[in-house]
């Protein structure tokens, strides 16, 4: 049962939002808190940009066909689900929450579980780990032009100032990293446990900050319980599609089994590290505590049963792997 829990950092997401809702800066610390926040993510993409090496951005280039329908997956596929759902239910969540749905839709995939999971269910893990890298890197650049652009008559977001705000908080620390890798790349990787509780601390902060301006605006008061049972059903419709169309779509392609398993965990996953520093980059501060809740459901809800998900491609693997010498008898 252990693997339907929620895990620690999910637990820690949870005890910030709940500290924000009972605790949220305001007037002069929230100003103080803001400034932190800003500057604790870009250091969660410098920090990013040091370790990640480059035969890991190089290797992205390689088996151009299964990294591309991994990054259809997460960049086209999700998309049109997402503005499908909409369109299809246009009143089943407040026009807020669809909002945080279509981000959701916009966001790269996962680097540390799409890995975890394709290491689980026998997949080809170096080509995840380059697709997840892939994905990424592709991110930084291609998530605020769908946000723009599939969020542009709302009036949510897009434009010059969040192209630039993009470059400056998210892109830039990026490069620097990988500038100076030569430098702190070997620091980095033998430190990596603290740095990981950096990249929390940073993500935690974040959230803290976003959702105590939400508070303040009265984001409880908006949204009942059953506003938020909906919520997860459209979550759970968005993860369900898309497992099924990785999954089949994959087996058309002709991909073997262990490409297909990339195909599937990692163009399903929606990064939670990305999206909180990019929801707080893109969105105002009013809006960006709404836009993070399908988010932060969602990646619950991918870690849950895509652990189930994983084991079970890794039993049929096993039961395969024992049946060919009975069959050679």
């Amino acid at each position: 049962m252990t693997r339907f829990l929620p895990d620690k950092f999910i637990l820690s997401l949870l005890a910030t939002v709940a500290l924000a809702s009972f605790l949220p800066a305001t007037g002069e610390m929230a100003v103080i808190v803001g400034w932190a926040s800003n500057i604790a993510i870009g250091l969660l993409f410098f920090l990013h940009g040091a370790r990640l090496s480059r035969e890991a951005v190089i290797g992205g280039l390689r088996q151009p066909k299964l990294h591309g329908a991994v990054l259809a997956s997460t960049f086209l596929l999700f998309p049109m689900l997402g503005f499908g759902l909409q369109a299809a239910f246009p009143h089943l969540l407040a026009p807020q929450l669809w909002t945080g749905v279509l981000f959701v839709c916009t966001l790269s995939s996962t680097v540390q579980s799409s890995i975890a999971f394709t290491s689980i269910a026998r997949g080809n893990v170096p080509a995840a780990v380059c697709a997840a890298t892939a994905s990424n890197l592709l991110g930084i650049l291609i998530t605020p032009l769908l946000v723009g652009l599939l969020l542009h008559k709302s009036g949510s977001a897009g434009g010059l100032d969040s192209a630039l705000n993009i470059v400056v908080q998210l892109l830039l620390p990026f490069v620097a990293g990988q500038l100076l890798r030569s430098w702190i790349g070997g620091w980095a990787a033998r430190h990596n446990k603290i740095l990981g509780l950096v990249d929390r601390g940073s993500i935690l902060l974040a959230v803290y900050s976003a959702f105590g301006a939400a508070v303040v605006e009265g984001i409880w008061h908006l949204f009942p319980l059953p506003q938020l049972g909906e919520l997860v059903l459209v979550n759970a419709i968005l993860l369900g599609l898309v497992l099924a169309i990785t999954t089949f779509g994959s087996r058309l392609l002709g991909f073997a089994r262990a490409d297909e398993i990339v195909v599937v965990f990692c163009g399903s996953k929606k990064s939670l590290a990305a999206g909180i520093p990019m929801a707080t980059v893109l969105f105002g501060a009013s809006t960006v505590g709404v836009v993070l809740l399908p988010i932060m459901i969602f990646h619950q809800m991918q870690l849950m049963v895509c652990a189930v998900l994983a084991r079970r491609y890794a039993a049929a693997r096993s039961a395969i792997t024992n049946a060919v010498p009975v069959a050679a008898e």
